[in-house]
């Protein structure tokens, strides 16, 4: 079985998806309060509360859970589509995973974050850092709703394969990914209870109002009633006027593909920042299921 660490970890939907494929999460690390605390309530194994970019402390505590893998998702702030694309010079967080992947040396790493992230100076940096290292890299955006999510959220995942050349998982993942994309229908049936809901556009010349007969939108860190202002727009699936409302943070974990008993805790505002940030369970798990594909191929 494949031995794993989380760096990033949030709440845990890498962890949780990975844990899925059949793949052994020994450890995460999450510098944020609650997300941690969240974490913890739902996972077995340690989770640590530490600042990451001291690479050499947190070398010499990832090392001694011999990881195979290392997965995480570095902090997207500096190329995310909602803040501010500045960068730092060394690359940040994402420039601190790779130089602990590049010191622990693990078989294979995954790193994910938001689709345009792979434009930015922070993966360039990153990317350099990895082949040095030797890791041959399989570089690909997946659409959640084409993976078995229902929600289109692009993410961007680096695969490093140790010793191995470039785009040696692409067919393990292409040969999966659905020509459908996932509706809540498809996912849920009739479970939710409604037929359209209420998601806050970031301005209003976007649609507002969506069909569960589509794939929701992509889950923000924000979750917003329906303004008395909010004007309407010639896409929208129906009127406001129809009791629409807001999804609440249950049903926005559970279109996140978190388990039914995922345990959550803090203030709402905390709790719907960590599933905007989350990466979709669904989503991890097709990722990691190619990896594990892939890794029993190699060993025959």
């Amino acid at each position: 079985m494949i031995k794993a660490v989380d760096l990033f970890a949030g709440c845990g939907g890498l962890s949780c998806g990975f844990q899925n494929a059949g793949i052994d999460v020994r450890a995460a690390f999450e510098y944020w309060e609650p997300a941690a605390r969240v974490y913890a309530k739902n996972f077995d194994h340690p989770v640590f509360q530490i600042d990451l970019s001291d690479v050499d402390s947190a070398v010499k505590i990832v090392k001694p859970f011999l990881p195979d893998m290392i997965i995480g998702g570095p902090p997207c702030q500096d190329f995310s589509h909602a803040g501010k694309r500045i960068e730092a010079d060394r690359a940040g967080l994402t420039g601190a995973f790779a130089n602990i992947v590049k010191t622990v040396e693990p078989t294979y790493f995954v790193m994910e974050n938001v689709d345009r992230a792979v434009g930015s100076k922070a993966y360039a940096f990153a990317r350099t850092t990895f082949k040095e290292a030797g890791y041959g890299l399989t570089e690909i955006v997946l659409n959640a709703s084409h993976c078995g999510v229902p929600q289109r959220r692009k993410r961007f995942f680096c695969i490093g394969v140790r010793g191995e050349k470039d785009d040696v998982m692409r067919p393990f993942l292409e040969s999966k990914i659905s020509e459908h994309e996932t509706t809540l229908r498809d996912f849920f049936g009739d479970r939710l209870g409604f037929e359209y809901y209420y998601r806050h556009p970031r301005n209003y010349s976007r649609r507002g109002v969506f069909s569960i007969d589509e794939p929701a939108p992509t889950m923000r860190g924000v979750n917003r009633p329906v303004p008395k202002g909010y004007p309407g727009h010639p896409n929208d699936a129906c009127s406001v006027d129809q009791g629409v409302r807001a999804l609440t943070t249950r049903e926005r974990s559970l279109i996140q593909t978190f388990p039914d008993d995922f345990q959550w805790d803090g203030s709402k505002t905390d709790m719907e920042q960590m599933i905007g940030n989350a990466v979709p369970v669904k989503l991890a798990e097709f990722v990691a299921r190619a990896v594990v594909e892939y890794a029993r191929n190699r060993e025959r």
